[in-house]
């Protein structure tokens, strides 16, 4: 299961009757995956059977023939994944936080943290794309606005912004929009907007 924070957690599992047991702990908000997420350390249950922590957890479990389970958290980044393990024998995943297990949660947390930082520069580089693209024209607008007001281009630039917040349209489209009526009819707006 990953978890960001937010209520929203998406889980994968190898067997349909194992996304029963994972609905129930997140339901509820009690088993051993909102355990191991509190506590940021495994959290195991040797046998079910004798197991008293996490009553509906423990009857959909045994319900599913599982006997013993381990949920192991791996966080990084702001992201937590939680690794669980379920076996149909009791006592039989003890050591799994310190063996394969360990090793394939932490490439998971560290491959879906790789993934996020790499959609996050590809949004980073679309944006840019746009500024660079857009950028021709707003310096056009600007130097309108410029010779209209006979003001700096700083001072154009505040206009031009002021005028996208106030008509809550992109910078790029008012400066569009200025370009294509070189100015005209926009000069008394222009002014009172340059004090």
């Amino acid at each position: 299961m990953v978890s960001e924070g937010g209520p929203e957690r998406p889980a994968a599992v190898t067997h349909p009757d194992l996304a029963a047991l994972v609905s129930v702990q997140l339901r509820s908000g009690d088993g051993p995956i909102p355990a191991a997420l509190e506590r940021g350390e495994p959290v195991d249950a040797a046998d079910l059977l004798r197991e008293e922590r996490w009553p509906a957890y423990r009857a959909l479990a045994l319900d599913s023939g599982v006997r013993s389970s381990v949920t192991i958290p791996f966080r990084r980044s702001g992201l937590t994944v939680t690794l669980s393990l379920y076996s149909f024998r009791p006592g039989a995943l003890e050591d799994a936080p310190h063996g394969p297990a360990r090793a394939l949660g932490d490439l998971a947390v560290t491959c879906l943290v790789r993934d996020r930082s790499y959609r996050a520069a590809l949004t980073e580089l679309d944006q840019l794309g746009a500024a660079l693209r857009t950028r021709p024209v707003v310096d056009q607008a600007c130097g309108i606005v410029m010779h209209v007001l006979g003001c700096d281009a700083d001072a154009a630039f505040g206009v031009l912004r002021r005028v996208s917040q106030a008509t809550q349209r992109k910078l790029s489209d008012v400066a569009s929009a200025v370009v294509d009526k070189r100015g005209r009819g926009l000069e008394r707006e222009f002014v009172s907007l340059s004090d």
